[in-house]
């Protein structure tokens, strides 16, 4: 009988053990195989952010913030020198527009004739907005709020102000990004190509499609200028699709601005570099002239929060590795006292010490790979849940600590605003929740290589035993 056909068959000597064995395996096995595909979706998502959202700053005029604000417009020779600033990778500048529906346009100019409305056409981070008129309906109604913010504000009145529709946000931008700086995400059609020409193409959200009617192909105005579509994008957000995009000249020049930027994105070639190539832009641009700032100040939160729940993800990894080790290593142990007598007879009879330990490695190996078969069942359906429950307890006690800090602050942020929704990540919070652990096929492969690796070392220490034991005090003892 061969050595692997011995070793399967004492692996099944025992059923009822064997059973036992296996599910022990599985358990710790599956365990390990999860921690792994949470370390590695974790660690994706890590790379993910700190090659895109987490090297980006955006340049707004000086003074604007929001809709609010003033300040002198920036330029394209402000962009040409924000590209030379040491560390910058890219400047991509954009032109923000406020398409209001040309019916509802004159509809609102004739109710409020005569009135001043109040709030300035500030475009997004407070980048000055100019306003057009198109033959698009916002797909986003302006409902209580919309209508509210945009009502006269006078107080001891009972005028009631008129139906207010929401502009449709256009951006003009010079490359395939959003506002953030992040790829756009087509969901149907193709890009506007060269996004440095003019172009009467255009990137509808996917509600404002919808809201209109329009797909692939079809056509709206802009100006009195028809306009074709030519993909679609889906922001995530009922507000972020109540958009679209545009090529930078084909902006400006619907604004009669043809050198004039609103905002600028501009990616860092590292996250390592981003503080300084923030200071030196700032100083190249001039604090009288713009503002450079994070996009997203609470990334680095996220970021560090990712970080400890990758690494403990990894030393539960470890751990769990080190579990099934050991339990192969007592197995073993135990097998090479309970067949002392088999293990005498075989050297009595020749069988050398190799011939014999290779016959326990084996015997380990068939236990270990029943085990990483249920294992790898098991991590396909818990690896998800694990790292969600990583992540939500990782996020919930960051934002704890956060909370506490600003507490003993002040409780607050500056100018007395509390924490969005009560949650002191914002955005950030978000990030985390978006991070999908699935098992793929190379990080089973790999978990299961480690388990083995772990498996043939717990196997060789009792396979070693079997040099010790001597057939004639084995023989003497029958």
């Amino acid at each position: 009988m061969s050595v692997l056909a011995r070793s399967v068959g004492n692996a099944f000597r025992n059923k009822v053990r064997t059973a036992a064995v296996v599910a022990v395996l599985a358990v710790a096995i599956g365990l390990a195989l999860a921690m792994l595909v949470a370390n590695q979706a974790v660690g994706g998502k890590v790379a993910e952010l700190n090659a895109s959202v987490g090297t980006v700053l955006t340049v707004n005029p000086a003074g604007g913030q929001g809709f609010d604000g003033g300040g002198e417009p920036l330029t394209s020779a402000q962009a040409a020198t924000a590209s030379a600033v040491p560390n910058v990778s890219s400047v991509v500048g954009t032109k923000a527009l406020r398409l209001r529906n040309e019916a509802a346009a004159a509809a609102q100019q004739a109710a409020q004739s005569g009135q001043t409305r109040p709030g300035g056409t500030g475009g997004p981070g407070g980048a000055s907005a100019t306003t057009v008129t198109t033959n698009l309906t916002a797909a986003v109604d302006a409902g209580t709020l919309g209508n509210r913010n945009q009502s006269s504000g006078s107080t001891g009145t009972t005028t009631q102000a008129p139906a207010f529709s929401l502009p449709v946000t256009a951006t003009g931008i010079g490359a395939e990004v959003d506002s953030t700086g992040k790829a756009l995400q087509l969901t149907q059609g193709t890009g506007l190509g060269d996004y440095t020409a003019l172009s009467k193409g255009a990137l509808l959200g996917t509600t404002l499609a919808v809201k209109n009617g329009l797909g692939v192909g079809s056509t709206f105005n802009i100006q009195d200028q028809t306009f074709t579509v030519s993909g679609l994008f889906d922001a995530g957000t009922a507000f972020g699709n109540n958009a679209l995009y545009l090529t930078l000249p084909t902006a400006q020049t619907l604004a009669a601005l043809p050198d004039e930027l609103s905002t600028m994105i501009v990616t860092v070639n590292s996250m390592d570099n981003v503080d300084a190539a923030k200071n030196a832009l700032q100083a190249a641009l001039g604090t009288d002239k713009a503002d450079v700032s994070q996009g997203q100040r609470n990334l680095q939160t996220a970021v560090s929060s990712l970080d400890s729940v990758k690494n403990i993800s990894f030393i539960a990894f470890a751990a769990a590795l080190a579990t099934a080790g050991l339990i192969i290593l007592l197995i073993m142990v135990m097998l090479v006292r309970e067949r002392r007598r088999e293990i005498g007879v075989l050297k009595a009879i020749g069988a050398p010490n190799r011939t014999i330990g290779l016959q326990f490695v084996l015997e380990a190996l068939v236990l270990v790979a029943l085990g990483s078969v249920v294992g790898a069942a098991v991590a396909s359906f818990a690896s998800g849940s694990i790292a969600s429950a990583l992540i939500s307890s990782n996020s919930a006690s960051a934002a704890a600590t956060a909370q506490r800090g600003v507490q003993r602050g002040g409780g607050a942020f500056p100018g007395g605003g509390a924490f969005p929704g009560g949650n002191p990540l914002g955005g950030a919070n978000q990030l985390l929740g978006s991070v999908t652990a699935s098992a793929s096929p190379g990080v089973i492969a790999a978990g299961i290589a480690a388990v083995f690796g772990v498996a043939i070392v717990g196997a060789l220490v009792p396979a070693l035993l079997t040099a010790r034991i001597r057939p004639i005090e084995v023989l003497r003892g029958e």
